[in-house]
């Protein structure tokens, strides 16, 4: 028995489970080992991510608009998501709308990361809108030839003077170099235009107090619409930095101290890259539809595609392309600053149009429609701002098609007016027939391929043609027909 477990045959038996321990524990040392360094490589690939990541740029380059609101919006988003160092907002702008205006500021003040705001390129500008959004920003910035200022709200702002009209002892008292002033403080004329003053006055000296600039001017460029150079704006406190290129922002900004939700940041911005966000369809689409002379475009094939969906009922295209104009142009609309005036006389002209596509007035409703139509568009957009103006090529544009609308209209109405009458009652008074098995007073007469009971008081041979006299219920009064005795004689 003892030479059988001495046997050299079962010693591997003993041997794998020893194996298998061994390598066990080799690959539990492998794991360790290889999680340790992972562990060490997260952190490290953190710092490495957030040392490379890039400032996000903003371009923007026109009006101040609800399309450029969702798109600092959506900017200062996705830097927000990614942990950016800084936003760059690059304007240009000639001003824009109060609320959208007031929509961006609201985003740069809830922003996480620092925004600065670079007046560029050379012969760019940050006037009305964009002095706001300027002061409202972390970092103010503008290249060499640019200029900030003239932040009058646009509504009042025909009372102001006009340029070149400066006294002389003004021009000699200023002595700003680089700094444009007008001739006097213009004054509003109507309690409402004071409060848009005064509104305007408080909220830039707001945004001034906030990041520690000059407030003084700030008012005056509200009340008095002055305006600074690159360089006044700096000698004066208005901006932060003046720089030649974002290049030469970033390196002038590294180490500033700044404010983020009541904590004091330092800014590192040497050697960042930049990255800039494009707008997206829906911005740009955002940007297309709310252009008043799209919008107005659309309202009117909306109208006209209703119009003739009512007028022809069962075409199905006009009144599905309609409607879904008519909603874009209404919704467009309603993110604009329109007149309640402009918009009573607009839907009072499209009124009158769909009175004379049902009511025929042979053109008196149509052209009344066309002309309080050209009256609303003129003054639907409150705003001065060029880009929001509702050009009048567009308004003689739309003239034209509702007149040319009535006109098919008013000709229509004269066709039926002079046509003879296609069917009922009176249709069949004075039509001509032939008769059928006739016999004494009454008979049958075939008319308009059909046959019909009749009578006649005058002797009548079957097969004779016949006129119809009138008509009682389903009965036929007839006569022989004058006309057909007539071609007989001369035949």
């Amino acid at each position: 028995m003892s030479v059988d477990r001495d046997h050299p045959a079962k010693q591997p038996m003993r041997a794998g489970p020893m194996a298998g321990r061994r390598y066990g524990r080799l690959l539990s040392l492998l794991a360790l080992i290889l999680i340790g360094m992972l562990a060490l490589r997260i952190p490290a690939m953190g710092q490495g991510q957030a040392a490379r990541a890039p400032a996000i740029l903003l371009d923007v380059d026109g009006a101040i608009g609800p399309a450029m609101a969702d798109y600092v919006r959506r900017g200062l988003g996705i830097a927000a998501q990614r942990h950016a160092p800084l936003v760059i907002i690059r304007m240009d702008t000639p001003g824009g709308l109060d609320p959208a205006m007031r929509a961006i500021i609201r985003d740069i003040l809830a922003s996480p990361v620092p925004v600065a705001t670079f007046v560029s390129p050379s012969g760019a500008r940050a006037a009305s809108a964009g002095t706001f959004i300027l002061y409202a920003s972390h970092v103010a910035a503008m290249a060499p030839g640019t200029n900030v200022g003239a932040a009058t709200p646009v509504e009042i702002g025909g009372g102001m003077p006009g340029p070149g009209r400066r006294d002389e002892k003004d021009d000699a008292a200023e002595g700003g170099k680089g700094q444009s002033q007008p001739q006097s403080q213009p004054k509003p004329d109507s309690p409402m235009e004071t409060k848009a003053v005064n509104d305007a006055v408080a909220y830039l000296r707001a945004l001034a107090e906030l990041r520690g600039r000059n407030a003084d001017w700030a008012e005056r460029a509200v009340r008095e619409a002055a305006s600074l150079s690159a360089t006044a704006a700096l000698a004066q406190r208005v901006i932060d930095i003046q720089a030649r290129n974002i290049g030469d922002l970033l390196a002038q900004a590294h180490g500033r101290a700044v404010t983020i939700a009541g904590k004091r940041v330092i800014l590192d911005t040497r050697g960042l890259s930049v990255e800039e966000i494009e707008p997206g369809w829906r911005t740009r689409l955002l940007g297309a539809i709310t252009n008043p002379n799209v919008a107005l475009i659309l309202m009117m094939i909306g109208v006209y595609g209703l119009i003739f969906e009512f007028m022809t009922p069962g075409a199905l295209y006009p009144g599905t392309i309609g409607a879904i104009c008519l909603l874009v142009g209404l919704y467009a609309f309603a993110a604009l600053p329109v007149n309640y005036a402009g918009v009573g006389l607009a839907l009072l002209g499209i009124g009158l149009m769909i009175a004379e596509a049902f009511t025929p007035s042979f053109g008196i409703l149509g052209i009344g429609g066309a002309i309080a139509l050209a009256l609303g568009a003129t003054i639907l957009v409150d705003s001065d701002v060029p880009d929001f103006r509702i050009d009048w090529q567009v308004i003689a544009g739309i003239v034209a098609v509702s007149l040319l609308f009535t006109l098919v209209v008013v000709r229509l109405a004269f066709r039926a007016r002079w046509q003879g009458v296609a069917s009922g009652r009176e249709q069949m008074i004075g039509a001509r027939g032939l008769t059928q098995d006739w016999e004494g007073r009454s008979g049958h007469v075939f008319v308009h391929g059909e046959r019909w009971n009749a009578v006649s008081e005058a002797p009548v041979r079957e097969g004779e043609p016949v006129r119809i006299v009138s008509l009682d219920g389903l009965l036929l009064h007839v006569e022989p027909d004058p006309s057909a005795k007539d071609r007989e004689r001369r035949g």
